[in-house]
């Protein structure tokens, strides 16, 4: 009888735990799900589940969530509670790793990170003008176009924004070194929907720490990389000083004279450096 009860009284114990953790697992993609459907506009939420990118957009979250759920219902058929929670660990644990090596790749010996924000202009006319459809090839194209010149210079595209992206470096070098790239391939229009549809980007870019959650990134040092970008014109490439002082040396890029202006929700007045991407060949 009391072997019996122990028995029992472990198994109780094992469902609880797994219980624990399908909670956290769930609670994980949802609040993924809820930062994005925030932060996200629903017609250009895309999801990219190709090789070698993380699902975006509020489509690839809600995918993310029933993939969770539907694996984790297979499992305890498949293992029972003991499996369940074993292999549940694993994936907490592998999650974990990823997260920190991701961390690692992209942060500076100094703690610092580069971030750079691009944005279509005048997106939302271009939406009305070609349609949902044409309008997401050329989504599709341009953001071919720049996770290739991101991965390239060991860039991490942090989220796709609709028609833009938040992307992390390791130095202020590669992020402006991507910036240039992406600039001379969009003029150079090498698919086919960017010759029939040119479009034209802009890019803001900042060096600071940041801190990290869930995947993704928070603080001042990100506040201030959109403001930035917010700023920048139509093919422009724009820098703050801060990014300025991360470089190794400071002629690498020419830039042009300096704009000083306030950036909404920032203390102070900003010096901003439009860099001059035309004088540079792609490296």
């Amino acid at each position: 009888m009391t072997v019996w009860l122990v028995a029992v009284s472990v198994v109780a114990l094992c469902a609880l735990v797994a219980v624990l953790v399908l909670s956290i697992l769930l609670g994980r993609a949802n609040r993924r799900y809820a930062r994005l459907l925030a932060s996200t506009r629903l017609r250009d939420a895309q999801p990219r589940t190709g090789p070698g990118h993380r699902a975006n957009g509020l489509l690839g979250a809600t995918h993310r969530a029933v993939q969770i759920a539907t694996t984790t219902a297979a499992r305890l058929r498949r293992h029972g509670v003991g499996g369940l929670l074993l292999s549940s660990l694993d994936d907490l644990s592998r999650w974990v790793e990823e997260s920190r090596g991701e961390l690692a790749r992209v942060t500076a010996a100094d703690g610092t990170i580069t971030f750079m924000f691009t944005d279509i202009i005048d997106s939302t006319t271009l939406n009305e003008e070609l349609g949902d459809k044409a309008w997401v090839r050329l989504l599709q194209a341009h953001d071919q176009l720049i996770r290739r010149q991101v991965a390239v210079r060991q860039g991490h595209v942090v989220k796709s924004l609709g028609d833009g992206f938040m992307i992390a470096f390791s130095t202020a070098e590669l992020a402006i070194s991507a910036a240039v790239a992406i600039q001379h391939t969009l003029a150079e229009r090498p698919h086919k929907a960017l010759r029939a549809t040119p479009i034209t980007i802009r890019i803001g870019i900042h060096r600071g720490p940041a801190i990290t959650r869930d995947g993704d990134y928070f603080g001042r040092t990100v506040a201030t990389a959109a403001r930035v970008a917010a700023q920048a014109g139509s093919e422009e490439v724009l820098v703050s000083a801060d990014t300025l002082d991360g470089l190794p040396d400071r002629g690498r890029f020419r830039l042009a004279q300096p704009r000083h202006t306030e950036l909404k929700g920032l203390k102070g007045d900003h010096a901003l450096h439009p860099v001059d991407w035309t004088a540079h060949q792609p490296v």
